[in-house]
């Protein structure tokens, strides 16, 4: 068997280090890897495939810093040309974003299976290109492969039981996999983070309806800064885009900056940290399975068994309710965690299945 694996995006490196190592170890599938270049620094991109021991890609198309359609536009030209020359039989997908769609188009039009990793998941929110990208990335895949049981829900409400063409399944979640494993290493690998806080909440911003948003993102920025000051240092590693659009809006973030970071750094902060304040959807289930509280930045999440669980909350773009929510989850303890996201062995399970058909 020889998968073809199309990578972004930060997200999608963790997810592919944890099933690129399994297929790496089972005989008989070899694996093809496609970084589109859509992150591109080195703190958002190489880090990861250093430090996670990802192979290095079969092919890199270095596309980044467009616009949407012309950044999945390319990306569909150049994956396309990939698949004609590699004759994979089955192109694999993660995620939500435009390396996502444009692997799946560019395999859904060469009557190649598509693999969607991460699969029904709906914020039902379709000013999202995130939304927008799953939707038709499930619509065109062959093996749907969700995290939760709501994402299986989501599917079924959508009408996918009565495709025959559809082999769905719910693996867990492949980031409780990548924790599991990657926590175990954090002693023994070298950490790049500054000197941090005792206490602090660890922040990161990068949406595009917060940053684009000019209102939204005054009272995100003012939040940030008063929870900084009258509550808990707020450490916030910036992403590049972010740092140009709250520059080119006149704000001043006026908390700990620093770079942005690798992902077993990130893991050392979400373990020492008392609070998680995010707009991201995997750094919300990372905060859960360091039992930390999070704010969640957004009007509406793909992960609502958070939600219910009453340890996320969505606190929007208001300030008072962040300030709010922020003192009191600082001074609550944590409830135990149960098994929202699977067992920690999504990438056998997802390696099996696709070996089984």
């Amino acid at each position: 068997m020889r998968i073809l694996t199309v990578v972004g995006a930060r997200p999608q490196f963790v997810k592919a280090a944890v099933l690129s190592r399994k297929i790496e170890e089972t005989e008989g599938v070899d694996e093809i890897l496609v970084h589109t270049g859509q992150h591109f620094d080195s703190n958002m991109s190489d880090i990861f495939f250093d430090e996670m021991a990802i192979p290095r890609p079969n092919h890199n198309l270095h596309i980044n810093g467009l616009n949407h359609g012309k950044m999945t536009g390319r990306m569909l030209e150049g994956i396309e040309e990939i698949i004609i020359d590699e004759h994979p039989d089955l192109v694999l997908v993660y995620g939500d974003t435009n390396s996502t769609l444009a692997g799946a188009l560019a395999a859904a039009k060469l009557n190649v299976p598509v693999a969607h990793v991460e699969a029904g998941l709906r914020s039902f929110n379709m000013q999202m290109p995130e939304e927008i990208n799953r939707i038709l990335t499930d619509r065109i895949s062959h093996w749907l492969f969700c995290p939760t049981n709501q994402a299986l829900e989501n599917l079924s409400l959508e009408g996918y039981k009565q495709f025959s063409d559809k082999a769905i399944h719910n693996v867990g979640d492949i980031m409780y996999d990548a924790i599991s494993y990657y926590s175990t290493l954090l002693d023994s690998r070298p950490s790049r983070l500054p000197v941090l806080p005792d206490r602090f909440a660890l922040a990161t911003m990068h949406r595009q309806e917060n940053l684009q948003d000019p209102v939204r993102l005054k009272v995100l920025v003012q939040s940030l800064n008063q929870i900084h000051h009258e509550l808990i240092p707020v450490v916030m590693p910036l992403h590049p885009g972010t740092a140009k659009c709250i520059e080119n809006a006149g704000l001043k973030l006026d908390v700990n900056l620093i770079d942005p970071q690798g992902y077993l750094d990130m893991l050392r902060m979400l373990s020492n940290c008392s609070l998680v304040v995010t707009d991201s959807g995997g750094l919300q289930k990372e905060a859960y399975m360091f039992k930390k509280f999070c704010l969640t930045m957004r009007d509406q999440t793909e992960w609502v068994e958070l939600v219910k669980e009453g340890v996320n909350l969505l606190v929007g773009a208001d300030q008072q309710n962040l300030i709010v929510t922020a003192e009191n989850f600082l001074s609550k303890t944590f409830p135990p965690i149960t098994s929202l996201y699977g067992d920690a062995n999504a990438a056998e399970h997802i390696l099996t299945l696709l070996k089984s058909q």
